[in-house]
């Protein structure tokens, strides 16, 4: 009977068993989506026609309309579903063993985070103020690292000006038609964030005329999107001379910026809510590499003037 069983309806029955309320909401989109490519690549596809030449073809097929990564992402996800299937003896032998990871050609990505003379001059360009209501976004986004859910979701009653800092307790669900609060990443995204004297005041000035409990960014009734904020981003970078990088570009750049001023790395994760510092020190390792070499240029000069 299970062998009848069509690959998509196996597929999907397996997520909402396993993953659903198992995974973040983020991850578990990504399931979902998963199951829907596999409804249009192979809709009659069964698992007892599921050999390995099958699934080949099935990920050829994929592979003619994304990257490889994107690919190799579709793959672990479907793999993870055919192997429990194999372990459950519905499956004889697991089709996906030895699956070529194909894809196309890697488009030309933006780069992840400015240098510090680069992002002054996008600095300069901003105009915080009612008339550019996405610039004091960005540029809070530029000088605390906060994702962008997490930067939506604050309010008045989230910033403490005697102490200059911030607490990030949740995030706004912008992806939602309705919007609204919602949870942070995970427990560790929950923080208090320290604020320069300037931004403070900038806030304290945003925050006037806005209820407590009344989101600063978000206006009431309507839509705020990530390409949109996005956009007036790019058209500053454009403006200001710099390479365009993304809004979680200027979170890369917060925390790049921190660790060449010789931020620890563990303070660096604080700040950024990371669940670890292996998170950051992966992120990151470029810049952690290229530290250390430097610090041990400094103890080779150091332990010659012994």
């Amino acid at each position: 009977m299970y062998k009848n069983q069509l690959l998509t309806n196996y597929y999907s029955e397996w997520v909402e068993t396993y993953k659903r309320g198992a995974v973040s909401d983020v991850t578990l989109r990504k399931y979902l989506m998963t199951a829907r490519r596999l409804r249009e690549l192979a809709p009659a596809l069964t698992l007892h026609d599921l050999s390995r030449l099958a699934y080949q073809r099935l990920l050829n097929t994929y592979a003619l309309t994304h990257e490889r990564q994107t690919v190799l992402d579709f793959h672990h996800q479907v793999k993870a579903a055919i192997e429990d299937a194999v372990d459950e003896g519905i499956i004889r032998h697991d089709p996906t063993r030895k699956a070529v990871i194909k894809g196309t050609t890697r488009r030309a990505h933006k780069p992840k985070y400015l240098s510090k003379f680069e992002l002054t001059k996008l600095l300069e360009q901003m105009v915080p103020d009612d008339d550019h209501p996405y610039d004091f976004l960005l540029l809070l986004i530029a000088k605390t690292g906060l994702r962008f859910a997490e930067a939506l979701g604050l309010t008045p009653a989230d910033i403490d000006f005697q102490t200059q800092q911030l607490s990030v307790t949740k995030t706004w669900n912008y992806k939602s038609i309705t919007g609204g609060y919602a949870p942070t990443k995970n427990e560790s995204s929950k923080r208090k964030v320290r604020l320069d004297w300037m931004l403070c005041m900038q806030l304290k000035q945003k925050c006037r005329g806005l209820r407590s409990d009344q989101p600063l960014f978000v206006v009431p009734g309507k839509r705020i999107f990530n390409a949109t904020v996005n956009k007036r981003l790019e058209e500053l970078c454009r403006m200001a001379g710099v390479p365009v990088i993304s809004v979680h570009g200027l979170r890369h750049t917060h925390a790049s910026l921190l660790l060449y001023a010789g931020v620890s790395v563990a303070s660096v994760a604080k700040r950024l809510g990371h669940a670890n510092m292996s998170t950051t020190e992966t992120t990151y390792l470029h810049i952690i590499r290229e530290l250390e070499a430097k610090d041990n240029d400094k103890v080779m000069q150091f332990l010659s003037t012994l």
